[in-house]
């Protein structure tokens, strides 16, 4: 079965031969060579629409983007809900967007926006993990930390069940480790094991000199002689046992094996070589961290990457308008209103149109989705701070490509964007989603520590939104 074939065949998750226990209990090569995706797409029969994406660019806005000043305006509302910032149409018919962002507007016909994504966590850790896993915390609080009895990050579940080609790695994030306090948890392959976790880098992608120190050989070191090394490392460790008694000195193993395949991939140091980009596109996409980490994501995407974590920032923000993720209610004044026109928003109207139109362009955006979140919204209603608060009871996700529908907007919310009014959508749904969109059935299990068995979405897939 040829990659066409993967990419053109329907998904049927109800109709297939076998059924998806025992598919699970084969393992991730499945039968006569065939992993999960492919018995996915190889179904006769369809009920939904096609799987479409190769890859997912998510694009993770920590802090929380005020929904209400952005994709849901309220433009009716009394001033208190409306707030200071004037709107302007956009290329959707009667969706209107900030007056800051009209490149924005003008690449909404493109998009698909859900107005009705809730949860319950108002804190800003345990929100992260429901956003980069789509499973609810223990508890909601502020101190939740990275465990290995909380779920994996959406692209180490894809690692385990459908990895992408032996040259290059399935799951890449950075340029930030996120915490508010502590580390947020969800960016993490957790009880996976080390071997799923993403290729991680904190070095500035806007760095004149930006390179990988991951993927770069000590001077007067083969690739050859590297080899030797790890020859001699592996029988020591054979002689020893170590791999016998520890599952995480196996993780780890097959971690160093993945990293070394990819320091002597020229395939893997062409793809992270943002020097060979154009200048006139460097600055397209704005010599920014977040702007050349958008750039970095297309390229990823063209080598064959299948899942990419960008995050906006290392922390939640606050009164800095120079830095600094979307949580702006540290002011206390209007000047909330301002860090977004002087930080957030200039850097959202650069890249987010430079992307989607560069994939375009090159013909990838069919089958690359883009997801652009936070962890929730903000109050519609304007605190006695004069700036908005924590709110996941209802907040936009913005989608692009990968076989969600061109401008199109799905669910409604309430007179205020306080609740979802008409279909509402957890973040296990949108997480069901991506899945589907990349062939992988969102109802496939995958193990925890005690070895039980959990489905990796906690919801399904909301089809409305496919092209």
């Amino acid at each position: 079965m040829n990659n066409t074939t993967n990419q053109s065949a329907c998904v049927d998750f109800r109709r297939l031969a076998m059924s998806r226990r025992h598919a699970l209990s084969i393992g991730g090569a499945g039968m006569l060579g065939l992993n999960m995706p492919m018995l996915l797409r190889a179904a006769e029969k369809k009920t939904g629409p096609p799987a479409q994406a190769r890859s997912v660019i998510f694009l993770f806005q920590f802090g929380g983007p005020s929904h209400i000043d952005m994709f849901d305006r309220k433009d009716d509302a009394p001033d208190d809900i409306r707030g200071p910032l004037k709107p302007i149409p956009s290329t959707i018919p009667g969706v209107s967007l900030c007056e800051h962002l009209p490149k924005v507007a003008q690449i909404m016909n493109r998009t698909t926006l859900i107005r009705t994504l809730h949860h319950k966590n108002k804190n800003h850790n345990s929100a992260a993990y429901v956003a980069l896993t789509g499973n609810n915390p223990p508890t909601d609080d502020q101190r939740l930390r990275d465990s290995l009895d909380l779920f994996p990050a959406y692209g180490s579940v894809v690692d385990h069940l459908a990895p992408g080609a032996k040259d290059m790695p399935t799951f890449v994030a950075y340029p930030h480790v996120m915490r508010d306090g502590s580390i947020s948890p969800g960016q993490h392959a957790s009880f996976l094991g080390k071997r799923h976790d993403p290729l991680f880098f904190s070095t500035d992608p806007n760095d004149n000199n930006f390179k990988l120190p991951e993927l770069s050989l000590p001077a007067g070191l083969s690739p050859e002689r590297l080899q030797s090394r790890r020859e001699l490392q592996k029988l020591i460790d054979r002689q020893s046992k170590l791999l016998d008694y520890s599952a995480t000195a196996r993780g780890l193993d097959e971690y160093y094996e993945k990293t070394l395949s990819m320091l002597t991939s020229d395939k893997v140091r062409k793809a992270f070589d943002l020097s060979a980009e154009p200048v006139k596109v460097r600055e397209a996409y704005g010599r920014t961290t977040y702007g050349q980490s958008c750039l970095l994501a297309r390229r990823l995407v063209e080598a064959g990457v299948k899942f990419i974590n960008v995050y906006f920032s290392s922390s939640i923000g606050g009164k800095s308008t120079t830095s600094g993720g979307w949580d702006t209610h540290g002011f206390n004044d209007t000047r909330m209103f301002k860090i977004v026109d002087k930080y957030h928003f200039p850097i959202t109207e650069q890249t987010l149109p430079t992307l989607l139109l560069d994939l375009e362009e090159r013909g990838l955006l069919d089958e690359t989705l883009v997801v652009w979140m936070g962890e929730f919204g903000r109050t519609p209603k304007i605190n006695k701070n004069a700036s908005r608060d924590h709110w996941p009871g209802c907040y936009t996700a913005l989608l692009a490509g990968g076989g969600v529908k061109a401008g199109y907007v799905h669910g409604k919310s309430d007179r205020y964007a306080m609740t979802p009014a008409a279909d509402p959508v957890s973040p296990g749904d949108l997480a069901a989603t991506m899945y589907y969109l990349l062939g992988i059935d969102p109802a496939s299990e995958i193990r925890d520590k005690q070895n039980r068995p959990l489905a990796i979405a906690d919801g399904k897939p909301v089809m409305e939104v496919m092209a």
